[in-house]
C-alpha cells in the first residue's frame, strides 16, 4: 500500500522513468505467483512455521531497500525480496489457521482478508503523513518496524505441523489441479482477480477521463474495499454456513453484473453507488475461494492447495491488469463489460467441474477428520 503512493516521488525524485516502474509494480506479480508455487508445498512437509519466518525475514529485508533504494536496480530488488517474502509465507499462514480451528475455518480465513485489506489501505495514510515530512524512506521503515514485531510475537507460538514422515513427496502441486473439485473451485477464484487486476487499472483512469473530481477516484477505491476489512470474518461465517461454492459463485457473479454497471453508468456518482455495494458483496463472499479449495483439497497437502489457488490468483490479476490497461487505450470503458464476460465464464467453467461438490458446506468438513 505505501509503495503505490509513491510512485510519483519515485519518478520525480529519483529519475525513475514510468516504464521502470511498471516493471517494478508488475514484478510483483510474477514473484507472488512463483514464490507460492514453488514454496508452498514446503508447508506440508513440516515447514510452516519456518516458511512464516524467513518470509516476514525476506520482507523486512525488501522493504529497507525500497526505504533506501534511490536507484531503479535497488528498488527492483527490494519489490522482488518483498513479492517473494509475501508468497513465501501466505500459504503457511492459511494452513496454520485452517488446521488450528477447523470449526471457524471461515471467520479465520475473514480475518485474514480484513487484515490484507486494512494493512493495504492504512498504506496511503501512513505515506502522507510521513513522506513529506519524513522522506521517502519513513513509511517504509514503519512498516519493517511492524513486520519485526509481528515476527517477534509469531516466533514464540507454537503451531501444529505436518508430520514430516507422513508428508506428501509432491515438490509441486499442479497434479492436484487433476482433482475436479479442486480445480472448479480455483477456476472459480480466478474471476475474482481479472475483476482485481480490471478494476485498479483502469478505475481512476476511467474516473479522469470523465472529467470526476480526484476524491472520486480514491474514494472509489477506497469505498470498494473498505466494507471488507469489517465484513469478511461475518462472511465468512456465512460462506461455510450456505457453503462456500454457492457464496462465491453468487458472489462473483453479483460482481459481474457490476462491473457492467461500471462500463455502462452515465455518472461517476452512481458508480460510487455501485462501489459501495460492491465493496459489501465482496466483503461477505470473498472468503468463499479459499474456503472451498480447503474443504476439497486432500486434508495433508493445505497449503500447497492454497498456494497453488493464491499463486495463479495473482498470475490471473497481473495479466487482467496488463489487457484491461491495453483493452482501455482501444475500447474504453466497454473493458468492464468484457472482463464480466470473462467472469462469467469462469465461473461457469469452474462450477461444471465441481459440479458434484456445489452443495458442500461447512458441516461436511473433512479437515476434522
Amino acid at each position: 500500500g505505501v509503495m503505490f503512493t509513491v510512485l510519483d516521488d519515485f519518478r520525480d525524485k529519483y529519475g525513475i522513468t514510468e516504464a521502470q516502474l511498471g516493471i517494478i509494480v508488475g514484478v510483483g506479480f510474477i514473484t507472488g505467483f512463483l514464490s507460492q508455487i514453488l514454496f508452498a508445498p514446503l508447508a506440508d512437509k513440516g515447514h510452516a512455521k519456518k516458511l512464516v519466518m524467513t518470509g516476514i525475514a525476506i520482507e523486512i529485508v525488501g522493504t529497507l531497500f525500497m526505504a533506501f533504494g534511490q536507484a531503479f536496480f535497488p528498488l527492483i530488488i527490494g519489490r522482488l525480496l518483498a513479492g517473494f517474502g509475501v508468497g513465501i509465507s501466505e500459504p503457511a499462514l492459511r494452513r496454520i489457521l485452517i488446521l488450528s480451528d477447523p470449526e471457524r475455518m471461515g471467520q479465520n480465513l475473514g480475518l485474514i482478508v480484513s487484515a490484507s485489506v486494512a494493512g493495504f489501505t492504512a498504506g496511503p495514510i501512513v505515506s502522507a503523513l510521513t513522506a513529506d515530512t519524513l522522506g521517502i524512506a519513513a513509511p517504509f521503515l514503519i512498516v519493517a518496524v511492524l513486520l519485526v514485531v509481528v515476527a517477534f510475537g509469531l516466533f514464540n507460538l507454537q503451531f501444529q505441523e505436518a508430520n514430516s514422515a507422513d508428508a506428501p513427496t509432491q515438490r509441486l502441486a499442479f497434479d492436484l489441479l487433476r482433482i475436479r473439485p479442486l480445480a472448479g473451485a480455483i477456476v472459480i477464484g480466478l474471476a475474482l482477480f481479472a475483476m482485481i487486476g480490471t478494476f485498479d487499472s483502469v478505475w481512476s483512469i476511467m474516473m479522469d477521463d470523465m472529467k470526476a473530481p480526484t476524491w472520486v477516484a480514491n474514494v472509489g477505491i477506497s469505498l470498494f474495499a473498505f466494507p471488507m476489512i469489517f465484513l469478511a470474518p461475518r462472511g465468512g461465517r456465512l460462506t461455510q454456513k450456505v457453503g462456500p461454492f454457492k457464496a462465491s459463485i453468487v458472489g462473483l457473479s453479483i460482481g459481474a453484473v457490476f462491473l457492467m454497471l461500471y462500463g455502462t453508468l452515465w455518472s461517476p456518482y452512481p458508480m460510487l453507488a455501485v462501489g459501495i455495494i460492491h465493496g459489501i458483496v465482496d466483503g461477505l463472499t470473498i472468503t468463499g475461494g479459499s474456503a472451498a479449495v480447503a474443504l476439497v483439497a486432500p486434508r495433508e497437502r493445505l497449503a500447497s492447495a492454497q498456494g497453488l489457488y493464491g499463486g495463479l490468483q495473482t498470475l490471473t490479476g497481473g495479466i487482467a491488469a496488463v489487457l484491461a490497461g491495453t483493452a482501455y487505450g482501444i475500447i474504453g470503458r466497454a473493458t468492464f463489460i468484457w472482463c464480466a464476460v470473462a467472469m462469467l465464464l469462469f465461473i461457469a467453467i469452474g462450477s461444471w467441474l465441481a459440479k458434484d461438490s456445489l452443495h458442500i458446506t461447512g458441516s461436511d468438513n473433512p479437515i476434522d477428520a
